[in-house]
């Protein structure tokens, strides 16, 4: 459903979004829904050709004006200047959503150093260097910070240990900045996305085999969609959500009030030198 036949069309007016990994997948809606109730966006990721791509699809679906900027997130400096530029473009930032991540499935006995850290990086320092560098426009604007979770660490997901350790780490950043900079009015959230249909996260995370049957672990019997993220994101974007901060908002049907696990437990030892849930199976 879109977000237009339940919220106004003007909800964000003249609002400022600044949206880290907008330009794809779940972030890339969140924009465009912020885009069509009246916000202008700013976009970053580290390519500025699927950039560029994206905002140009963007604009022609949409008619809002969206600036492009190359910036990896693990680089405090580069995403400074991009933060720059937003402002020489807009002149504020009412609205930043932290949404770019990494993500692969790896046993640990098999996931590098480096991997565990990459991602670390990329999704939790990431939202710490852009939320500070955002700080003072946020704090003039009296704006708002949505911060893009998961639900893999509430219980345990197995090939998951380096994405659930940043995410817990994003829950707990949001809630603590929400304690600290609500003085300053600037509310800090997270949304935390259950298995979301027709995304590049669940082709690379979800077997092809178990998709079809995976709605049966979720209480209300579907998938999540970029609609619903669409949905929570305008909410906590707007003046509806203005009393509400250090909350995470939790989209994904109940699964994580039964999960057990999409992925398969093996019953048997893995060997760690030729890991693939191809050959896993799937039991759910």
């Amino acid at each position: 459903m879109s977000t237009s036949k339940i919220f106004r069309d003007d909800v964000l007016k003249n609002k400022v979004a600044f949206v880290t990994g907008g330009g794809s997948g779940i972030c890339r809606g969140m924009t465009e829904a912020m885009i069509r109730h009246g916000a202008k966006a700013v976009i970053t990721s580290r390519s500025q050709e699927r950039l560029d791509k994206a905002a140009e699809e963007m604009r022609k679906q949409t008619g809002g004006e969206i600036l492009a900027i190359a910036a990896d997130v693990r680089k405090p400096e580069e995403i400074i200047n991009a933060v720059e530029k937003a402002i020489e473009r807009f002149g504020k930032i009412d609205i930043l959503v932290n949404g770019a991540a990494g993500n692969f499935l790896a046993p640990v006995e098999t996931l590098s150093y480096r991997g565990f850290r990459t991602v670390i990086e990329i999704d939790l320092l990431g939202t710490y260097n852009t939320t500070k560098a955002c700080f003072p426009y946020l704090k003039k604007s009296r704006g708002c910070v949505i911060n893009v979770s998961a639900i893999l660490h509430y219980q345990s997901t197995i090939y998951q240990s380096h994405v659930s350790a940043a995410k817990a780490g994003i829950d707990a950043l949001s809630r603590n900045l929400a304690a600290e900079w609500g003085p300053h009015s600037i509310r800090v959230n997270s949304i935390a996305p259950g298995i979301i249909a027709e995304t590049e996260g669940l082709a690379k995370l979800l077997p092809s085999a178990a998709a079809g049957s995976v709605t049966g672990s979720i209480p209300l019997q579907r998938m999540g969609t970029i609609s619903d993220i669409e949905q929570a994101t305008i909410f906590l974007a707007s003046d509806a959500a203005s009393f509400i901060t250090g909350q995470i908002i939790v989209v994904d049907g109940g699964e994580s009030l039964m999960r057990v696990g999409v992925l398969p437990y093996p019953e048997s030892v893995i060997d760690p030198t030729n890991f693939s849930t191809k050959k896993l199976g799937v039991k759910l």
